[in-house]
């Protein structure tokens, strides 16, 4: 349509994004080029900025400014509790209910045998030796109720069944086969209330 020109690399790029279409992307690329002053200049100035701006936590794998993420520093969080999640998007679910106020944990996945991500491929060993070598109490495996969610319970479980940790999980309010990004905050602030043992 565009002969592959700079327009068509734009709505190529917003297309890629999660959630957007072909559709939809020129839709987004036509406003920002009909709205270049107000939306396009500050959005480029915004991505480049958190481009050079946000980056992995090196204690919990959180998205944040600095080497330490802002839940990391915040001298009021328990930090006996742990709180172990997929990704990002599932500490920012159980961030938005406002109901927990310990410490986390990002493994960045699931075990997938279908994908080929195992162990290693997930930060499940520097989790172990935080647990062993740390002053943690409980753990909570707040994972999807998906099989691969499961599974990567079961495995961190499995793990940690000779140490004083008590290993807890999401209960109540999470769907078989739902994940936590999707939740709304009742329900994952239901699920946290009522975690039991693994």
């Amino acid at each position: 349509m565009f002969n592959d020109g700079p327009l068509d690399l734009l709505i190529r790029q917003l297309s890629s994004l999660p959630g957007l279409g072909s559709r939809s992307a020129k839709r987004i690329a036509l406003h920002l080029l009909t709205n270049k002053e107000k939306v396009m200049g500050p959005l480029a100035q915004s991505l480049e900025y958190v481009s050079d701006t946000i980056q992995e936590c090196k204690s919990c794998g959180n998205l944040d400014e600095g080497e330490i993420c802002r839940i990391c520093r915040d001298p009021k969080r328990d930090r006996n509790v742990i709180c172990v999640v997929a990704t990002v998007a599932d500490l920012w679910a159980i961030e938005r209910t406002g109901s927990y106020r310990g410490v986390y944990h990002i493994l960045g996945g699931t075990l997938s045998a279908l994908d080929g991500i195992g162990p290693d491929d997930l930060k499940i060993q520097p989790l172990i030796e935080n647990v062993q070598n740390g002053e943690i109490t409980e753990m909570i495996l707040a994972l999807s109720a998906t099989v691969d969610g499961q599974s990567t319970a079961h495995y961190i479980a499995d793990q940690l069944n000779s140490s004083n940790v008590n290993v807890t999980r999401l209960a109540h309010g999470v769907p078989v086969g739902g994940e936590l990004d999707y939740l709304d905050d009742n329900t994952i602030s239901t699920a946290l209330k009522a975690r039991k043992r693994a």
